[in-house]
């Protein structure tokens, strides 16, 4: 399945959510050499079936090993993926880009690196994957890169392997200056079924992603400018993001 470089011997950690950015990222890990071992959160999320999603995809990619931690983010609330606040639907491009939405989880992203730093230590391993992206996303303060060097910069500084060890931890964001169609063309190159990945906020009962959460319209944005078909099942689907329409 993935096309695979000389193995580099090191180990790394990949955060996975189970989405299509960070398969992509669990994808270029392994394709550059690493022994892949992938940590998901079960963090009290609306759109828990992508931990499901995140297991299969593991498996798939045969990873060295896959913890789904438990923490739940809802004793704090504060967005709408862990509080009964309404996800934003059918919003312009210009409207999903502009401001932090109620759909960014607070320090979500500072948490989780911080459990894969406290993994690193214990593995060992210096390198830690994380699918974060600064052009095609909600506008996120966790997902900028002035934030990856200053928690890179920490991470260095506050641990054991960082203080001693003979290498520095690295941060790695290979998605992080690409747009959604460059991150999906990227992942079809190292032959991903992005049918196993789930990015809905919003999913129905049954499973299906809405179709018109941010989340939704940037994934079928990115698959019409590649000029193919999302191949998961949406229960309302806006015409591959209707690229027709000057908002989009």
């Amino acid at each position: 399945m993935i096309s695979q470089t000389a193995p580099t011997k090191r180990n790394a950690i990949v955060l996975l959510s189970g989405g299509l950015d960070s398969t992509t990222v669990l994808a270029i890990a392994k394709a550059e050499g690493f022994r892949v071992h992938a940590l998901t959160f079960s963090y009290g999320q609306r759109h828990e079936g992508e931990i499901a999603a995140a297991r299969a995809i593991a498996e798939c990619f045969g990873v060295e090993r896959h913890i789904v931690a438990q923490i739940d983010l809802r004793t704090f609330g504060g967005s709408a993926l862990t509080s009964d606040i309404p996800v934003p639907k059918e919003r312009s491009r210009e409207n999903i880009g502009e401001g932090i939405p109620v759909t960014y989880v607070p320090a979500r992203n500072t948490i989780f690196l911080s459990f894969a730093l406290a993994w690193a230590e214990t593995l060992p391993a210096t390198d830690i994957f994380i699918g974060v992206n600064a052009l095609d996303y909600s506008g996120y303060p966790d997902c900028r890169p002035e934030f990856i060097d200053a928690f890179q910069k920490m991470a260095n500084l506050a641990t054991r392997i960082g203080t001693e060890g003979e290498a520095n931890i690295k941060i790695h964001t290979p998605l992080l200056h690409l747009s959604k169609a460059q991150i999906i063309a990227r992942g079809i190159e190292l032959g991903i079924d992005y049918g196993m990945t789930l990015s809905c906020y919003d999913p129905a009962p049954a499973g299906e992603s809405c179709g018109i959460c941010d989340a939704c319209l940037l994934r079928l944005k990115g698959f019409s400018d590649n000029n193919i078909s999302d191949p998961l099942v949406y229960a309302v689907k806006k015409q591959d993001a209707d690229c027709s329409d000057k908002t989009w």
